[in-house]
Formats: structure tokens, sequence, C-alpha cells
């Protein structure tokens, strides 16, 4: 008998990491984090899963144009899934109830000074959302076995505040994901060592 994918998330969720988690942009990025963050890994319930991702509208104050998981900065006294699942209905009328929680990753610290907490969800597949004019361009679902792939996390290298740091790059199609995404991608990867 086939596991649902639910179950198959929280047993890889609950087996142990062979490569310990990204903990952020910068190797002490984690203890400087002060604004603490949510974002939801909406995976769809299908024979092929997917992620669904989105892209900031252009105009936006910060990281415009980006590709990013629905999510944003987190209320005070807001739990991390709390706030996954009221960004995520704000941005892409995602509604709450269609999101079963399966589990979280470890907080992944930005050089913008955020502490992102990923919230992983399956979601049913084919859901009519609707992105949030004022912020979301456009959504999409990309493959799980394509963002999961190893050999699809690329490094590439920057210098940033006169120092270099290397960054996380995944591309799907004419879809570049980087930085902070593709970082918790990489962290969901090694979490779950996904076999489709």
């Amino acid at each position: 008998m086939k596991l649902s994918l639910s179950n198959r998330l929280l047993t890889a969720l609950e087996s142990p990491q062979s490569e310990p988690p990204l903990a952020g942009d910068l190797p002490d990025l984690r203890s400087k984090a002060s604004t603490r963050a949510a974002v939801l890994i909406a995976i769809t319930d299908r024979d092929e899963p997917g992620v669904i991702l989105t892209e900031r509208h252009e105009r936006m104050r910060t990281h415009a144009g980006q590709i990013a998981f629905p999510g944003g900065r987190a209320e005070p006294d807001e739990q991390a899934v709390d706030t996954a699942l009221r960004e995520s209905f704000e941005e892409l009328a995602l509604a709450p109830a269609d999101v079963e929680v399966v589990g979280q990753l470890e907080a992944y610290g930005t050089v913008s000074g955020y502490s992102i907490t990923p919230v992983i969800g399956v979601i049913p597949p084919n859901l009519p959302l609707e992105p949030h004019q004022a912020e979301v361009a456009a959504w999409f679902e990309a493959p799980i076995s394509h963002l999961l792939d190893p050999n699809n996390q690329q490094k590439e290298y920057a210098v940033f505040g006169g120092r270099e740091r290397h960054y996380w790059v995944i591309q799907w199609g004419d879809k570049r994901i980087w930085g902070a995404t593709a970082a918790i991608l990489v962290n969901l990867a090694r979490r779950l060592k996904w076999q489709g």
C-alpha cells in the first residue's frame, strides 16, 4: 500500500539527516536575525508533486521581482504556522483549511535581518489561487523532484558588504530561484532525500 504524500513527508521529516541544515546567508547570521518571519512550502498532492512559488512585483520595495514562497513577517506573539497560513491567504487566497501542515524546517537567517521559519504543508492540486495585485505578479508550480535534486542546486558567489558570500541558485525553465528561497529548498532536500 502506497503511503499518502503527507505520511511520506512526515516519515522523511522524522528521519535523521546526514547533512546539517544551512543556517543563513552568512555564518554568524542566525544570532543576528531579529525579525521573525515564516513561509509556506505548499506541496501539491498529485502523482508528481509540485511546490507553489510566487514572483514578487517589480515595484516592491524589497526583493522586487524575486521568486519566493508565500509568507512574510510574523505578528507579535504569532506562531510560525499561523504566520505562514495568514500570509499565504493574503498573497494567494490559499485558504488555511486547504493546507495540511506536516512540519517545519529549522529557521533560516537572511542578510536583511529576518529569521524565516519554513512551514511544510500539503495542498490539493489545481486550487484556484489568486495573486494579491499589490504584492504578487504571478505564481507557478515547479516539480518538487526538480527543485530538490542536488544536481539542480548550484552555488554562486558575490561580494556583499565588502566580503564574498555564496548563495544558492536553482534554475527551472526561465525561473531563477535564488537566495533564501533556494537555500530553504536545499535544506528541504537535505531533510527529505526526495525519492519521488
